[in-house]
């Protein structure tokens, strides 16, 4: 039996796993769990799956709540180390990490040294410091198996394949809710307008990175470490319909793809059971019926976003952490309604124009680099 960590088990990547952890009771343990300000969900979850540590990062656990959890034996963390702590001090041999943000990257990072096998749905580990844990993966012989569905894809059209034999990694993108909008009209973009993406459901932060097609910027990042592919073989193709998760072109001109509905659940279970694939009650997509697939490049006066990503990944050092953490800061006024929407890529673009980058850095200038991004991001909006 397999023993889990879920990190960020009240987000929706988090609550799909433990669907999946239920749908195989035989296979994995939940042992431990954390949330940001959901206490209450994450005490319904626990009484389901009795984990021996939680964890409460963002908020304060009431009395009566603490007393809920003592009576299931389960001891409770609290405050912003915490979800640290757990990643270093759980029993677990995996840890599935379902956090948003740059808060994801010390807990993967502290799990990688232990040796402990990662389950990643935090993009934002490998954008700040894939060179880190590719390092410390290497030397600890951890696999760290992608749960993004277009990473998932990807990772599945590799398995058996040789990276000789890569020419182009495929990233599929929907091209979020203003896809076909006049670029004209970004600039009157609403908060609730942008929340509604046509096909996920997804939490704010990831729903709006989806809107400004930064969710892509982040993952050609994220997939330059995760299978150490050149930048220049990542591409973006736009495909409304979110059936092919993404694709892999080969030498011979071959190309594989990863097809099924969207459900996040199924590139959940694949991380949680790799090596191995298990019986899994989803719905399957249904060929027999009317389905149309298309695909169009993506618009770069529209989505400047991307161009970002392949700067950052030619400025290498800090840069990347720069530009996730700029972004986290522009989308959070964003949601709080005290910029526009095209200020968030103007802000991210002026953040890595004006910071000082640093080559091969350590986790600590990486925070560093994080936390000057999100304070230029403040004093540019005079919050």
């Amino acid at each position: 039996m397999k023993r889990i960590a879920v990190l960020g088990a009240t987000g929706s990547i988090g609550v799909n796993s433990l669907n999946v952890a239920a749908q195989l009771p035989d296979d994995f343990r939940i042992t431990a769990m954390t949330t940001h300000k959901q206490p209450e969900l994450l005490l319904q979850q626990a009484q389901q799956f009795r984990p021996e540590v939680v964890a409460v990062t963002g908020t304060v656990v009431s009395d009566e709540t603490r007393r809920a959890f003592q009576r299931l034996h389960i001891h409770v963390l609290q405050g912003p180390e915490a979800i640290l702590e757990i990643s270093r001090n759980a029993s677990y041999d995996l840890l599935l990490n379902a956090v948003v943000g740059a808060i994801g990257f010390l807990p993967t990072l502290a799990a990688v040294d232990r040796g402990k096998h990662i389950a990643l749905a935090n993009k934002e580990t490998m954008v700040i410091g894939g060179a880190l844990v590719n390092r410390a993966a290497q030397q600890k012989q951890v696999h760290i198996v992608p749960i993004d569905s277009e990473h998932s894809a990807i990772f599945q059209c590799l398995w058996g394949e040789s990276a000789q034999d890569i020419e182009a990694l495929l990233l599929t993108g929907s091209g979020g809710p203003f896809r076909t909008w006049p670029k004209e009209e970004f600039s009157g973009i609403t908060r609730a307008q942008a929340l509604k993406h046509p096909n996920w459901s997804m939490g704010p932060k990831i729903t709006i990175d989806s809107a400004t097609m930064m969710n892509k910027a982040l993952e050609i990042i994220e997939a330059h470490w995760l299978f150490h592919t050149p930048a220049e073989k990542i591409r973006v193709v736009v495909h409304p319909q979110s059936v092919i998760h993404s694709m892999v072109l080969f030498a011979d001109g071959s190309i594989k793809a990863q097809l099924g509905l969207p459900d996040m659940r199924v590139p959940i279970q694949v991380a949680m059971t790799w090596p191995e694939r298990r019986p899994a009650p989803w719905p399957r997509l249904e060929f027999d019926r009317l389905l149309t697939l298309t695909f169009e490049p993506p618009d770069p006066e529209k989505f400047r976003s991307l161009a970002l990503a392949y700067e950052a990944l030619a400025s290498a050092g800090t840069a990347p952490a720069v530009l996730n953490a700029a972004n986290e800061a522009a989308v959070q006024l964003f949601l709080e309604e005290k910029i526009a929407f095209t200020r968030i890529t103007a802000l991210v673009e002026e953040a890595l124009q004006l910071h000082a980058n640093a080559a091969d850095p350590s986790a600590a200038e990486l925070l560093a680099a994080d936390a000057w991004a999100r304070q230029f991001v403040q004093q540019q909006c005079q919050v």
